[in-house]
């Protein structure tokens, strides 16, 4: 026997909760699956120092603005993940943890969702499940041969393991700046990217990334064109701790090496470097291999969208993956706009299906 309900989200962390939200206003019948034993989602993992761009009042999930932490302008990531699991109690949101979801079937007039503990049957599927589990580390010649620590963003924490080291720092996005700008206090660091980084200006954060990015969204919606949006400022945002790896020196970027030795790292022009430890900041996948029994078809491993619903499957719903799924999906006050847009047509969906029996 299956549980049934309107709705199955799978994933419980912002885009989940944020979906949750817009379920309960609905008044549909649905349930949160969360493979996570506490609430925070992926924010339960992240390394120690990481802070929200922007005040907390810029990082908002629905019907509820997040808290100030007292002392702190930008949030730390243990304050997001107590606004998180405070979030579901002020909503009673159904959430069930820890639960894997296996597979998700389609099975006629339903999609099932099978877990490693029972079988739900669902009209509409939500998939919120984001990317911290499935971390991208690039195919180097030599890689298995490197007798020293390879890690990636995912299981790092804090920079006191890396004391007195040698450490190559890859990758040319925020993770890597910010993780660069902390070893460097107490390791000999060196940056390697593939193309040169580009940092926004100082005076950028994320209230200005917010402003730009919902200029750009509105410009979309009334058909005219994208004239660069935030991709325009820059890649990297300058936080204090990077602004300081700038006064010291340390943020200069090396080309990427060509392969891994057994001591280090090497270029195709003959120079090499030693090192006792690679960090790959190379950044994420979308985690949707719960939706391979579907069989949807993929381009670089997303799935095709029309805002944030399946184009093959059209019970299927993706939130918080990334532009494709929705605008700035997956930060905090996006997965609220996307989530709100997603379950206002998850509503249509039901109500024309009742229409038509």
């Amino acid at each position: 026997m299956a549980d049934v309900r309107d709705v199955v989200v799978i994933g419980g962390g912002q885009a989940g909760l944020a979906a949750g939200y817009f379920l309960r206003r609905a008044k549909l019948d649905f349930v949160i699956l969360d493979d996570q034993p506490e609430p925070g989602g992926a924010w339960r993992h992240y390394w120690d120092s990481l802070r929200l761009f922007s005040p907390a009042e810029y990082s908002p999930l629905p019907g509820w603005w997040m808290p100030r932490q007292p002392g702190e302008e930008f949030p730390t990531g243990d304050h997001v993940v107590g606004y998180l699991a405070d979030y579901e109690k002020r909503y009673q949101l159904p959430v069930r943890r820890p639960v894997r979801v296996e597979g998700v079937h389609d099975v006629g007039a339903w999609l099932a969702v099978q877990t490693d503990q029972e079988l739900w049957r669902a009209g509409i599927v939500i998939s919120a499940t984001g990317t911290w589990d499935a971390p991208h580390v690039p195919s180097y010649p030599g890689q298995s041969a490197f007798s020293g620590r390879q890690l990636h963003t995912d299981s790092y924490r804090s920079p006191k393991e890396f004391s007195g080291q040698r450490v190559v720092v890859v990758g040319g996005g925020n993770s890597a700046a910010q993780i660069l700008a902390e070893v460097s206090t107490v390791a000999e660091t060196t940056w390697v990217t593939r193309r040169p980084p580009r940092f926004m200006p100082d005076d950028v954060d994320g209230r200005v990334l917010f402003d730009v990015a919902t200029q750009r969204e509105t410009a979309r919606r009334a058909g005219v064109p994208d004239t660069g949006g935030t991709r325009s400022l820059g890649d990297i945002v300058m936080v204090p701790s990077v602004l300081d790896a700038r006064e010291r020196g340390v943020l200069h970027a090396e080309p990427m090496f060509d392969r891994l030795t057994e001591h280090g790292v090497a270029w195709d022009d003959g120079h090499g470097l030693a090192c006792d430890a690679i960090i790959w900041c190379t950044g994420f996948r979308p985690a949707l291999r719960h939706l391979a029994p579907l069989q949807l078809r993929t381009e670089d491993g997303v799935v095709p969208t029309d805002g944030a619903r399946s184009v093959q499957e059209p019970r299927l719903h993706l939130l918080g993956y990334g532009d494709w799924t929705g605008w700035a999906s997956a930060t905090l006050v996006g997965a609220a706009r996307t989530a709100k847009s997603a379950v206002a047509e998850i509503l249509e969906q039901f109500e024309s299906d009742e229409a038509a029996v």
